[in-house]
């Protein structure tokens, strides 16, 4: 067994969310050759025990509550402060509070600490006002005191030494990666009415409210399936009533051989988000053979240009481009076999051994 690596997330599976899931999958695979231990909340994953072993997975769900859209948890930094010896802790941030209590606690305990960047979040709610200060004062020292720092593409990486100060030396570039159990063959053709997909958290940054509005503009004939669940799936489901939106469907949310076969039924797949990281549902959809149609916005843009359709963030381009898919057959099989070549590669296994070697950099 190598080493004993500590993955430290707010959020875990069943907990919905693409990181949640990249950090359940890396974690998995490189429980083949470390001791993993994840270390989160109970939030968004009920019932579940305090302490379990799941795929090889050591998994510590710890008390917390939930302010602001932030998980508060007392015993984080008790549970931390075990850490023994010849440990690594990989902490995933794309939230507040976690990464600063990560790094005080790797700091007392002289152990060495991996930061994987995910996401730069925007402000919301009541509270976001103090982000800015919060980002510039407490998430810029902890990413810059950090023994390595992995970006998920050579642009985010760019961002973090331009807006964070992170020295070029200690980033280390590495996508997500694609479950074996997506993969499959490009149909030869899609049904019609075409089948549109989206799979993500029904929140804010995802803008489900926009792929609506544009929904009601597209003349195609289409249908959209939509799984996932979160705090604004009632108001969703309303504003699509409102359209008049009678081939929109919420499915809610779908885990393993579910989502598995939500992507299979499907035509294509659209992501209408502010922003993103790495989306690993355009993976997943790539992977399953299926084109995607994504606004034009960081972390859309580095993955789905020239292998996707990109289009502004506003309903009339998102719908333009359904459209425009919808009515083309031949850019329908295209798009597939370019996506499916794009996702090519990036099994999690050779993402695992990736970082396995930034983390021979951080702990020589």
């Amino acid at each position: 067994m190598g080493r004993r690596v500590l993955q430290v997330t707010p959020y875990y599976p069943p907990a919905l969310g693409g990181l949640e899931r990249v950090v359940a999958q890396l974690s998995r695979e490189l429980a083949h050759r470390h001791e993993v231990h994840v270390v989160t909340t109970r939030l968004r994953a009920p019932g579940l025990p305090r302490h379990s072993v799941e795929d090889g997975v050591r998994v510590h769900r710890l008390p917390a509550v939930e302010v602001a859209n932030t998980a508060v948890s007392a015993a984080l930094p008790v549970h931390l402060a075990r850490a023994r010896p010849g440990d690594l802790v990989h902490l995933h941030i794309a939230h507040a509070l976690v990464p600063e209590t990560v790094a005080a606690v790797a700091a007392l305990r002289g152990v060495p600490y991996v930061a994987h960047f995910h996401l730069d979040v925007d402000a919301s709610g009541p509270l976001g006002r103090l982000l800015p200060h919060y980002k510039r004062h407490l998430l810029g020292r902890v990413l810059r005191r950090a023994d390595a720092v992995i970006a998920l593409t050579e642009p985010m990486a760019g961002f973090l030494t331009e807006r964070y100060g992170v020295p070029r030396q200690r980033l280390y570039v590495v996508p997500n990666g694609v479950s074996s159990a997506y993969y499959r063959e490009p149909r030869p053709a899609p049904h019609r009415p075409l089948r549109l997909l989206f799979v993500g958290r029904l929140q804010i940054q995802k803008n489900v409210a926009r792929l609506l509005d544009a929904m009601a503009l597209v003349r195609s004939e289409v249908r959209l399936r939509i799984v996932g669940d979160g705090e604004l799936r009632a108001a969703l489901q309303a504003k699509a009533a409102r359209l008049g939106l009678r081939d929109v469907e919420f499915a809610g949310a779908l885990h393993g051989e579910d989502l598995v076969k939500a992507y299979a039924d499907s035509d294509a797949f659209v992501l209408p988000s502010d922003k993103e990281g790495m989306p690993l549902v355009v993976l997943e959809a790539m992977a399953a053979g299926l084109p995607v149609v994504a606004t034009d916005v960081p972390g859309n843009r580095e993955l789905v240009a020239g292998t996707g359709l990109l289009a502004a963030p506003e309903p009339a381009a998102l719908a333009r481009r359904i459209d425009e898919l919808a009515a083309d057959e031949e850019l329908w099989r295209s798009l597939a076999r370019r996506g499916a070549r794009t996702a090519e590669g990036l099994s999690w296994s050779r993402v695992a051994a990736r970082v396995e070697d930034v983390y021979a950099q951080a702990m020589p």
